[in-house]
């Protein structure tokens, strides 16, 4: 056969076989996503099957959801250049892979929180295909590579140990199980973590993947559940020399055009879980001065998406929903009867409402990880 039709006809047989692996995965595990008509509890109550199936389809379909995909790979010679299920066959879904990680978190939380509902079934069964002991010896391995000493670093790291966590001590076999399958992964982690903060000489201060405030605060939620007291004494003392002498944070550069974080929330986010009460009371009071006369600026008022098929612009969604989130949390810290915490309150709601609007848009740039800022926020 000559070259040349040897050549199409061994592209041609290429194709064949990535459909056929298409056809394989897809259809096992999850329905098309329908977000048409969901509704959103308020903050604080429980959700309906309804809404736990809404939430539940979308993170099913993603998890399995090769392509598009943005690996993020640092490649140290031809033979890396392998395809994202190759490199994360646990975590290759959701276009990348920390939101396939906390896609994995939000199934176990519902599972969790909503243990009779009637999808729950399907994620078992959706979870076992990727959590297995090949496919988390495989992960772990990839993090072994020199080159991929910081992939992920902190925020996929605060996902991975925020799913350990949701697992750690929960009554059930299965979950026992994948517990016991993550641990290898986590102890490296943990140890990346503990080899890198005494080396983070300033906090990273962004409203993206990389805020220091976010990362240290999961971590240190997943060291207080796992009793890792060297963990949590090395997060508690970084906190508080980055950021125990802030003050009067200037709230008019929040937010930028493409974050889904507030930094200055995430930090007192962290704070409140830092300090005991009258601290965190003592130093909110100098971090966000004008609050006391109820002006919050920019941080209150809810933002909007111009564009949700655009992968950055959508960022602005997951803004309003880890608001939220952070608004209530520190709303708790607060004692009863300080005026701020109505106002707080108000503030995480009016966030919620206008972040629910895009959890189920239609477009795979916000769909893939807004459902988990959603359940995260309706859980906490």
């Amino acid at each position: 056969m000559p070259k040349g039709i040897r050549s199409v006809v061994w592209s041609l047989l290429r194709g064949l076989l990535v459909v056929v692996a298409s056809c394989i995965w897809t259809p096992l595990l999850a329905d098309e996503p329908s977000g048409e008509n969901v509704t959103f509890p308020k903050l604080g109550q429980k959700m309906n099957d309804a809404q736990v199936v809404a939430f539940a389809e979308l993170a099913l379909q993603n998890i399995h959801q090769q392509y598009p995909n943005k690996t993020g790979d640092v490649v140290a010679g031809p033979e890396g250049i392998k395809s994202p299920q190759e490199l994360h066959p646990a975590f290759y879904g959701c276009f990348d892979w920390h939101s396939s990680v906390h896609g994995h978190w939000m199934l176990v939380k519902l599972l969790k929180d909503y243990p009779q509902h009637s999808i729950g079934d399907k994620i078992r069964k959706n979870l076992a295909v990727n959590l297995t002991q090949a496919n988390l010896d495989a992960e772990r391995a990839y993090f072994m590579a020199k080159e991929h000493k910081t992939f992920e670093r902190t925020y996929g790291w605060a996902w991975y140990l925020k799913l350990v966590a949701e697992l750690e001590g929960w009554d059930d076999e299965q979950g026992r199980r994948w517990r016991a399958l993550l641990k290898p992964l986590e102890d490296l982690l943990v140890q990346r973590t503990l080899d890198y903060l005494p080396k983070l000489s300033f906090p990273i201060r962004t409203g993206v993947h990389a805020d220091t405030g976010f990362g240290l605060a999961f971590m240190l939620d997943y060291a207080r559940a796992v009793k890792n007291e060297e963990l949590e004494q090395a997060i508690v003392d970084r906190a508080r020399g980055f950021y125990l002498r802030d003050t009067d944070y200037p709230t008019k550069y929040e937010p930028s055009g493409q974050d889904f974080f507030s930094s200055c929330l995430n930090e007192a986010d962290l704070m409140r879980r830092v300090l005991p009460q009258d601290e965190f009371v003592q130093w909110f009071d100098a971090y966000l001065p004008s609050l006391r006369d109820g002006d919050g600026g920019n941080l209150l008022v809810p933002v909007e998406v111009s564009d949700v098929t655009d992968g950055y612009i959508v960022h602005l969604a997951g803004l309003d929903l880890s608001r939220a989130w952070c608004l209530r949390g520190i709303a708790s810290a607060l004692p009863a009867g300080d005026s701020r915490v109505v106002l707080l309150e108000k503030s995480a709601a009016a966030h919620a409402e206008t972040g629910f609007g895009y959890v189920f848009s239609g477009a795979y740039e916000g769909e893939h990880w807004l459902a988990t800022f959603a359940v995260y926020l309706l859980s906490e």
